[in-house]
């Protein structure tokens, strides 16, 4: 098939943020926030991207994040929950976009520079057997929870930079 990129059909491109709402929307019970924050885009993300000290004071029930490895933005992890449940996680991580999948949970994150501002997006979903009936639990408080994870980056965002500093 020669030449399909210029046959005519249309083409849409995604930034990081509306493509992270796509794949939210095509799991099952997703948990997903979005926000704008009056910061550079540099300035978010080296805070969110930064998983092993930043993602346990941002996801409530995580305990720790270890990255273990890996080549380029293809990373193996793992998460140690506050119960000490332990989970690996495969991760992507590239400038302005997280994707994270494990045995029993898909998350993401994603950032783009929004004027003088970056839009934030964050998701959340339960992949195993049984799993809809605790996204269906999860739904009630989702606005609540997620809105108090944007208001956890916020506070993260605007600490001073210290890597793992107390907050």
């Amino acid at each position: 098939m020669t030449g399909a990129a210029n046959s005519g059909w249309p083409t849409a491109e995604l930034d990081s943020v509306r493509r992270l709402r796509v794949i939210a929307s095509a799991t099952r019970h997703p948990t997903y926030a979005e926000r704008y924050f009056d910061v550079p885009l540099e300035q978010l993300w080296s805070v969110v991207s930064d998983l092993e000290h930043e993602l346990p004071r941002i996801v409530p029930g995580l305990r720790s994040f270890t990255l273990t490895g890996g080549d380029g933005d293809r990373l193996p992890g793992q998460a140690v929950s506050s119960l000490g449940h332990r989970e690996r996680f495969d991760v992507v991580l590239r400038p302005g976009w997280c994707l994270m999948q494990s045995r029993i949970l898909t998350g993401g994150m994603a950032a783009v520079a929004d004027g003088a501002g970056t839009r934030f997006a964050f998701f959340s979903s339960l992949r195993f057997p049984g799993g809809q009936v605790v996204g269906r639990v999860r739904r009630f408080r989702s606005a609540k929870r997620s809105g108090a994870l944007l208001d956890r980056v916020q506070r993260r965002v605007e600490a001073p930079s210290v890597p793992g500093g107390a907050e």
